[in-house]
């Protein structure tokens, strides 16, 4: 059988937003929204939130998750990376279980509006067809590599995609996508190698604009209530 394991990077410290991972949209912490939707999967094995703010963790548990350790100082600082705390927390989990891990799920709790069906879609999907990694994308319409621009000598010069002139945002050619944050999927052996992702190996699951929603601004909460409000009624 294989053996999944669903993680949450949950670093306190966040700048733009304080205390980001808890902060309340329509009265729960942001990372309920992430937590819930795990909590749903039927084919995840273990589901952890990995954090190093003793705060998050009693709100992550109250919410329903385990939180198994704080996670080490040297792991959470701005300058650390996401794949360093993933391999981490798998090592974890793996001694306390005393088994190794087929599947890592890294489900970001910025993200409120995926589902447990996203995420069990991906894991479907990596163990039917044996992806070594597949990742949530959105598509890029206004911010199509076409549209993007540099300037050089006060000239708007294009990089190397030409715009056609007065071309529409959904006819640009080809259709460009942006990795969406949302979920990660990784068999263990390609974490191990300290990759999450890598061009003309990674598969995309495509995710809804609305679902991709990353909470980065506080003007982002204010959508994601309205969203939420939208899915309610």
């Amino acid at each position: 059988m294989t053996k999944i394991l669903a993680i949450t990077l949950a670093r306190g410290g966040s700048k733009k937003i304080k205390n980001k991972n808890i902060v309340l949209i329509k009265k729960k912490p942001l990372i309920y929204y992430t937590i819930k939707e795990a909590k749903k999967s039927k084919l995840i094995n273990d589901y952890i939130v990995s954090t190093d703010s003793l705060k998050i963790a009693n709100v992550s548990k109250k919410c329903g998750a385990e939180v198994p350790f704080l996670r080490p100082k040297f792991l959470s600082t701005d300058k650390s990376k996401s794949i360093d705390a993933l391999i981490h927390a798998v090592k974890f989990m793996e001694k306390l279980r005393g088994f190794k891990y087929d599947i890592i799920i890294e489900l970001m709790a910025t993200n409120p509006l995926k589902t447990y069906k996203d995420i069990d879609k991906i894991i479907s999907s990596m163990i039917r067809m044996k992806y070594d990694s597949m990742i949530a994308v959105n598509r890029l319409l206004d911010q199509h590599p076409a549209r993007i621009k540099k300037i050089v000598k006060n000239k708007l010069v294009d990089f190397d995609f030409r715009e056609p002139l007065e071309s529409r945002r959904q006819d640009l050619k080809p259709k460009a996508y942006i990795r969406s944050g949302a979920i990660y999927g990784m068999r263990r052996n390609f974490l191990i190698k300290k990759l999450r992702y890598k061009s003309g190996i990674s598969v995309p699951y495509v995710l809804d604009s609305k679902k991709s929603l990353n909470i980065d601004e506080p003007q982002d909460l204010m959508l994601a209530k309205i969203i939420l409000d939208e899915k309610k009624s």
